[in-house]
């Protein structure tokens, strides 16, 4: 007997997080990420996979944390991080059998990142200094940082990391950095000479999370490769190492939200070129997706073996496919995966790349695509058993016309339970630069098996739709969005999917942002579940990791520049009209959105005798419904059911 999906689904569900081919293409090493029902804790546990039979084989326990897998050069041996033994340190697995070798004993542990040397003998990594350090959450301290906390890092002082090298021969460690930035991304140079990386976080810097591209050699000595730029993602070197490929944008003045660009920069002269000026769309969009797969959602570049072209994600309405994109010569590009999907592309040797793909009903599986027949196939089916005893929703495909005539796309999940016009939850999403699409969503689905519909769609400022759609709100957060978002309501009632007495409104960050800006404005529904939102720019200009910039690029200028910009686009200005019952859902530790901005709104509600209540989620940062720990995800779910039952269902 078949059923829907329910709350404790969660706890069944595996999800990829990561996965790499082995030099010779034969083999896969993956990660899959599961919850342990009796101590609600999530481990992960690498699995190998042999191209050629199918037969795979579980390389590690599953009570320990392991990930991060990146295979030596010979194919011979497996580097991964693992917390098996308390802090997480790197470890050596023979891939033929045989123990894992722990390799470091860092006091603190290391971070990952970690790049095998072209000629396998040293491997590099990222560490926190291992050395003893005050505990900053309860010892006295001074701050000279632009921006000092980070969300889901903590205090940056003791957090950021620095790059290290680990000779296999002597065992001996060699830090290469000691900057105060948080420097990530490891790349070798063909030559081995040195390292690629990232480095964020910098003491100055307003965007802390927008990287400057350095280089470190093995003494140390560092040097920039490219600063300046709007956003810097994916670096890596050509084959000949005379040249990087990198996705970004450059800082010329065009408003946040623009598209990012595949580019190559030839480090002798200097000159960048771009390879997908002509896309219409951006490289490396995102897709919003309510699954512990972070390690899979990074921007990802594989460049073939004779340096022609590149895979990377493009983004198009609710898709991300694999783009093919030429690097030298006539600018061209192709798609190499198509479909209702949502792809990451995650290694390439060959003709052959893998990818893990997700779909509405269905978490990230493996495939593996042959670029020169075009053919694939699907490696994994992690959930199979799961799902196939399970009676997965419908989801309809909507296009309108919003307020101003432009083209809006969405979807609408249909509950299996139930008669059209179904009980309704608008769910948005955040960024706000970010998209819904073809992706799993474990909370529309729990929705949609508790006998809700799920509307989702992508209002003004999403991506995928080209820079006039994604950049058309700033400063003027909550008109051209709330209208999209009102007018995809009014469509899924006209429809007769959508009961028009029963709807409710969620969502996360941006979403939570516009799910109170919504109940300032109307009445039309039941109940309202904002987590972690942005309520007051002011507030949040000054308090929020990304405020310092994020509020002057969104809003167009300074708090008191543009104080009326400001007031105009908080929906505190408005929570004073609020008589939705709403359930504030903050996180403690979220230095994005900080709790101050839920217990604004939470408060003036309460003063104005409007039902309020709020879930906290101690330890939690922004997403940690999503990827957090497991008590908080399963606290949220529950609230979530349990306020809109109260409200929406029986209303």
């Amino acid at each position: 007997m078949t059923r829907t999906i329910q709350p404790d689904d969660l706890l069944r569900l595996h999800f990829l997080n990561g996965a790499a081919l082995s030099p010779d293409a034969s083999k896969v090493i993956y990660t899959v990420n599961k919850i342990n029902a009796d101590d609600e804790k999530e481990y992960s546990t690498m699995v190998l996979l042999d191209l050629t039979t199918s037969d795979s084989r579980q390389m590690t326990s599953g009570r320990s944390v392991d990930a991060g897998a990146r295979w030596s050069p010979d194919g011979g041996s497996i580097a991964f991080v693992s917390d098996r033994e308390g802090k997480p340190q790197l470890h050596l697995l023979p891939v033929d059998g045989g123990e894992a070798r722990r390799l470091t004993c860092f006091r603190r542990g290391i971070g990952g990142n970690l790049a095998w040397s072209p000629d396998g003998s040293k491997i590099a990594f990222c560490a926190k200094p291992d050395t003893e350090t005050p505990d900053l959450s309860t010892e006295p301290y001074r701050v000279n940082r632009t921006v000092y906390r980070f969300d889901a890092i903590g205090y940056l002082d003791d957090e950021v990391k620095d790059i290290y090298v680990l000779d296999l021969a002597s065992g001996d460690t060699t830090r290469l950095t000691d900057d105060r930035n948080h420097n990530s991304n490891l790349r070798w140079s063909p030559d081995g000479r040195s390292l690629l990386y990232d480095a964020n976080m910098g003491t100055d810097a307003a965007r802390a999370m927008i990287p400057d591209l350095m280089s470190v050699d093995l003494d140390g000595k560092q040097s920039t490769v490219l600063t300046g730029w709007a956003n810097i993602e994916s670096a890596s070197f050509m084959p000949d190492g005379t040249r990087i490929v990198f996705v970004g944008r450059p800082d010329d003045g065009k408003p946040i939200g623009t598209k990012s660009d595949l580019h190559v920069l030839d480090l002798s002269s200097g000159d960048i070129v771009c390879r997908t000026g002509g896309l219409d769309v951006g490289v490396g969009g995102r897709i919003m997706l309510d699954m512990p797969v972070a390690a899979l959602s990074m921007t990802n570049v594989m460049i073939s073996a004779d340096g022609s072209t590149a895979c990377a994600t493009v983004q198009r309405g609710g898709t991300d496919h694999v783009y093919r994109v030429a690097l030298s010569g006539e600018e061209a590009f192709e798609p190499v995966t198509t479909g209702d999907g949502v792809d990451f592309p995650l290694g390439m040797r060959g003709d052959q790349l893998l990818y893990a793909r997700t779909t509405l009903n269905s978490p990230p599986d493996l495939h593996l695509a042959d670029l020169a027949s075009g053919a694939s196939r699907q490696l994994t089916q992690l959930n199979a058993d799961l799902l196939g005893a399970i009676d997965m929703p419908r989801t309809q495909h909507l296009n309108w016309r919003s307020v101003d005539g432009v083209k809006v796309e969405g979807w609408y999940m249909t509950p299996f339970t139930g008669e059209a016009p179904y009980p309704t939850i608008l769910y948005i999403h955040g960024g706000p630069h970010l998209a819904y699409g073809f992706g799993f969503h474990f909370d529309f689905q729990m929705l949609a098996g508790a006998g809700y519909g799920v509307l989702f769609l992508n209002h003004r400022a999403s991506t995928g739709y080209g820079d006039g759609f994604s950049t058309a709100i700033k400063g003027d957060w909550g008109n051209l969005d709330y209208n999209d978002l009102m007018s995809g309501v009014d469509h899924a009632i006209e429809l007769g999917l959508a009961d028009a007495d029963r709807l409710g409104v969620c969502g996360l960050s941006g979403g939570g942002n516009l799910s109170c800006w919504i109940i300032g404005q109307t009445t039309r529904f039941k109940a309202a579940i904002p987590q972690n939102p942005v309520t007051n720019w002011r507030s949040f200009y000054g308090t929020s990791d990304i405020g310092i910039y994020f509020g002057v690029e969104q809003m167009g200028g300074h708090p008191h520049e543009i104080p009326e910009i400001y007031e105009k686009c908080s929906p505190i200005t408005y929570a004073h009209r609020c008589t939705t019952p709403t359930l504030m859902v903050q996180s403690e530790w979220d230095w994005r959105c900080p709790a101050e901005q839920g217990e604004q709104f939470y408060t003036v509600l309460k003063a104005n005798d409007c039902i309020v209540e709020m879930l906290r989620q101690p330890g939690g940062y922004h997403g940690a419904s999503i990827s957090g720990a497991v008590n908080l995800r399963r606290a949220h779910n529950e609230a979530m059911l349990d306020w809109f039952g109260r409200y929406v269902l029986d209303a």
